[in-house]
């Protein structure tokens, strides 16, 4: 993905050739702060509202003070009106004292262009023991910029052939991908693990479950091994790049067919045209 016009840092514009930020950053050298990407439509944000308030928690939780939510919202909404149909990013470092966070910090606004979107996923499930897994501590939620677990476990499962990992608990239940939520049908029934396995607050996930009624399904939220999945008739990915994406394959057992996870996407895409107004 390329960036979409200019970098903003902090509400100031920068060429993406001239944006810094300082080596001495502990957001660079620590991985802390926290971050969200916005998908936009027609240069509009899709539930910036809640976006926003998954970020305010997650700078609570690492003590980041943020700028003005007003602030937050225009410089969102300015990258999306330069970018079109594009994902906004947003990161919010650390600054420059370990023991003050938030001190000098920068709030850096890009758009980046969409991947060319994939037919559908295969994915690899691959043990996870950094993830919290039901735990608790003082990130649990939080989404930061510590994704180097995460990226490491998309490699992996890139060299297997896959498209992606699906993270896998300490204990066997299935969690979520290193980058989207997971969900399945069994029959009339769509299950997803449950937020308090400290998988992250989806939005895509929780548009997913407003329209799943509409669409004949029963929603479960739990704990599920891995055999639960690979009895489903059909398997989604979801997220802001990905949307409702169905999966075809996980590890060695294929899956087939996909009706009605095209009848979710196609919920979800009305969701986002009806709010957006688009045409």
């Amino acid at each position: 993905m390329a960036a979409v016009g200019d970098v903003l840092i902090n509400g100031t514009p920068f060429a993406p050739g001239d944006a810094r930020l300082s080596v001495f950053d502990v957001g660079l050298q620590r991985g802390y702060g926290c971050f969200e990407a916005f998908r936009a439509y027609q240069g509009r944000v899709f539930r910036l509202g809640p976006h926003l308030d998954r970020l305010e928690r997650s700078a609570q939780r690492l003590a980041i003070p943020l700028p003005p939510r007003s602030d937050l919202e225009r410089w969102a909404a300015d990258r999306a009106a330069a970018g079109g149909d594009c994902v906004v990013r947003m990161f919010v470092t650390g600054g420059l004292d370990p023991f003050h966070p938030g001190t000098d910090n920068s709030v850096i606004v890009i758009a980046e262009s969409l991947p060319a979107p994939k037919a559908s996923l295969q994915i690899a499930p691959l043990p996870a023991p950094w993830h919290p897994g039901g735990s608790v501590s003082e990130l649990t939620g939080a989404k930061t910029l510590s994704y180097g677990p995460n990226l490491a476990a998309s490699l992996a499962a890139r060299r297997t052939g896959a498209d992606d990992a699906l993270l896998i608990a300490r204990d066997g239940s299935v969690l979520e991908g290193p980058t989207y939520s997971v969900a399945w049908m069994v029959g009339d029934r769509l299950e997803t693990p449950g937020i308090d396995l400290g998988i992250l607050e989806s939005i895509t996930r929780s548009v997913a479950l407003e329209v799943a009624p509409g669409c004949g399904f029963e929603v479960y939220e739990g704990t599920f091994p891995l055999e639960r999945v690979l009895a489903a008739n059909e398997v989604v990915a979801l997220s802001t790049l990905k949307e409702v994406t169905p999966v075809s394959r996980v590890g060695d057992h294929q899956f087939g067919g996909g009706e009605r996870s095209a009848q979710l996407a196609a919920a979800f895409s009305d969701v986002v045209r009806r709010e957006l107004a688009l045409d």
